[in-house]
């Protein structure tokens, strides 16, 4: 892979994450309320209020004071503080959601993807087939439907019901201390929203490799190769799916930024402590200044699995390259 290419596509991510910072120091002073408002002390006096928004900065003109304030402040890695958790950094409130988040959220993206493209390969090999019919309908079906809604059925019949998982949370409190003891604690609270998370997200993954599949079995080097005398196993496995692997490389790149972002629905649902939920908390204190902290670590969390795509893109098929 050439030099230029990869200085050029790093350059427009590092463009586009500048775009991302200037957008969100913009879009969170447009929005109503501010720091200093959001104490419910009665008594705060003018003095208090003009001392508060010192504090956070907004005595000063939004532009360049503030501006070149939060540019320098990001780049540095001071992100603020929360609000809402009593003046704690927000890059250590971040730190502790990201966890759980890439724990729930990763391991279901990678479960899906190994399931939902193997579905996918034999559904658009065999169109029309047994297997093709039930797995392409289920993949609609989950797809189809919010994490939440495929959440709620597993907690009334696995938890409620038969009680054999946990209905919320990611431990037990005053479970046991012992190591092998606190990771099955951690293992039967993530069974359900694990299940949730990775039914939906083979359905997408599913339904596109499919359709790729049937793209790829219409093209002349597939005639070649069963006039060769090859397989219907070998041709999938060595033809057909690596060819049809291009396009998912970017849909897959953009799922993975985003698992950083977490199933916001989903972890409140299960009360997970992960990103989703702290999210909702942060909007319901109107904690700015955490908000701008989650909004942009998922911002530049897509950014940089784009670029990754754009390198993977490029190593596999060279005509992007030029």
């Amino acid at each position: 892979m050439n030099v230029a290419y990869l200085v050029r596509k790093l350059a427009q991510a590092l463009v586009t994450i500048a775009a991302i910072v200037i957008l969100l120091f913009v879009l969170f002073r447009a929005m109503p309320g501010s720091p200093d408002r959001v104490s419910k002390n009665p008594n705060m006096t003018p003095a208090m209020q003009a001392a508060e928004r010192a504090r956070w900065g907004l005595d000063k003109p939004l532009v360049p004071d503030q501006l070149v304030a939060f540019i320098g402040s990001t780049v540095t890695g001071d992100l603020g503080t929360s609000i809402k958790f009593r003046g704690q950094p927000v890059t250590e409130v971040v730190g502790a959601a990201v966890g759980p988040t890439i724990l729930l959220v990763g391991l279901g993206e990678a479960i899906a993807i190994i399931v939902g493209l193997a579905l996918g390969a034999l559904s658009g090999w065999r169109r029309g087939g047994l297997v093709d019919r039930l797995g392409n309908g289920a993949s609609l079906v989950f797809y189809s439907m919010p994490y939440f809604v495929i959440g709620m059925p597993l907690i009334m019949v696995f938890a409620s019901g038969l009680g054999w998982f946990p209905t919320s949370g990611m431990t037990t409190p005053g479970a046991s201390a012992d190591p092998v003891g606190q990771v099955l604690d951690v293992a039967g609270h993530l069974v359900l929203p694990l299940t949730a998370v990775t039914l939906g997200l083979i359905g997408a993954y599913s339904i596109l490799m499919r359709s790729a599949i049937i793209e790829t079995r219409a093209e002349d080097y597939i005639t070649t190769a069963r006039a060769k005398g090859l397989t219907d196993a070998r041709i999938l496995r060595h033809h057909a799916f690596p060819n049809a692997l291009l396009p998912m490389v970017t849909f897959i790149a953009i799922n993975l930024g985003y698992v950083i972002a977490g199933a916001i629905t989903l972890e409140v649902v299960f009360s997970w402590p992960g990103l989703g939920t702290l999210t909702v908390a942060a909007l319901n204190a109107r904690d700015y200044p955490l908000l701008q902290g989650i909004f942009l670590l998922v911002s530049v969390s897509v950014v940089m699995f784009n670029l990754l795509a754009d390198f993977v893109y490029g190593a596999l098929d060279p005509r992007v390259r030029s």
